[in-house]
């Protein structure tokens, strides 16, 4: 009777875990689109709020967030990767008919410059442009085959950004009565959570400003025409995650390489290589760091390895992961997890 109880037991749970499983590769797909749209709901909750005290209901206020926030980024959206993809597209053209070998054995003094090493360069460098430009139009094939897989994946986060605005309270206390942690240890994770979510986000606010700002400093210097324009473009761009200032400033360089200012452009290619792109690797962990109370060199592993692991949302979830582990270390340092610090207490 015993081994027929535990027998049943086992099957009910390996039912469970295949029907999780099953639920878990139907939700893969569009597990991102689900992510996205959860953090922008919880980006624009308190707007949602202010309006539903306003208007007294639910549906219509998280209908009017959705519906104009969803507006402005897919306007925003079609017109600047417009702008930018006609852009990159001359850059590709103009790019495959530019000897940079060349150039940059020219801009180089001569009196380290051999035969020898000149050939060295013109060939290394037309050969690594000649897979770089072949990367770059396979990727563009593939981008223009995915419209279809990108606009539902849009249309899930939209729906899902809707919903978490709506009924997103009701659906994290259900979470919560299902956590086996106890009611302390469970505060304390959901404020690491909110603490490294809010850092992660105005991170990529200042980083996106700093970079924006270093990059129009380096427009100025080596005289890009419209510098203010491509600074206010670059401060853009360097916001929305993914993106960043690389598709204003490498263009900008090309452009400087193509109109026979090969030394101001070999000064902007240095500056953005070590300015432009280093500001991402020191100030995001500073950021991240100084609001949650976790070392620097803890931040960065994370979000280093969270990024290869989970692509730009592992950007929240490496670091939050490892500041669950240090939080149960500490938790098993002061008190042990034989002693009901960590879970609730199984009564029966």
């Amino acid at each position: 009777m015993i081994e027929k109880e535990a027998f049943r037991q086992i099957l009910n749970y390996v039912l469970v875990v295949i029907l999780f499983v099953i639920a878990f590769i139907i939700v893969k797909p569009v597990f991102f689109a689900i992510i996205y749209g959860i953090l922008l709901a919880y980006i624009f909750y308190p707007v949602y709020t202010f309006l539903l005290r306003k208007i007294k209901n639910e549906t219509v206020s998280a209908f009017l967030v959705c519906f104009t926030t969803s507006l402005v980024l897919i306007v925003f959206l079609f017109v600047t990767l417009g702008a930018l993809l006609k852009q990159v597209i001359n850059f590709y053209l103009k790019l495959q008919d530019i000897n940079i070998g060349e150039i940059i054995v020219k801009a180089l003094p001569n009196s380290i410059i051999t035969p020898d090493i000149s050939a060295t360069i013109i060939s290394t460098v037309n050969s690594s442009v000649s897979k770089l430009l072949a990367r770059f139009a396979s990727s563009l094939g593939d981008f223009v085959i995915n419209i279809p897989s990108l606009s539902l994946q849009l249309f899930v986060l939209i729906f899902v950004f809707f919903f978490a605005l709506r009924d997103g309270e009701k659906a994290f206390e259900y979470f919560k009565s299902l956590s086996p942690l106890k009611k302390e240890t469970q505060n304390k994770f959901f404020a690491h959570f909110e603490n490294i979510t809010k850092s992660v986000i105005i991170g990529e606010i200042v980083v996106g400003v700093v970079q924006g700002i270093i990059a129009g400093v380096g427009f100025y210097i080596f005289g890009v025409p419209n510098a203010l324009l491509l600074t206010l473009l670059t401060v853009a761009l360097s916001i929305l995650p993914i993106i960043g200032p690389w598709l204003i400033w490498i263009p900008v360089d090309v452009y400087l390489f193509v109109s026979g200012n090969e030394g101001a452009g070999l000064g902007l290619l240095i500056y953005g290589l070590f300015l432009i792109n280093s500001v991402d690797n020191i100030l995001r962990p500073m950021i991240i760091s100084r609001r949650t109370q976790i070392n620097h060199a803890i931040v960065l592993i994370g979000m280093v390895g969270g990024l290869y692991v989970f692509g730009i949302i592992g950007l929240i979830i490496g670091p939050l992961i490892l500041a669950y582990v240090l939080l149960v270390l500490e938790l098993y340092r002061k008190q042990g997890l034989e002693d009901n610090v960590i879970f609730k207490q199984v009564e029966g």
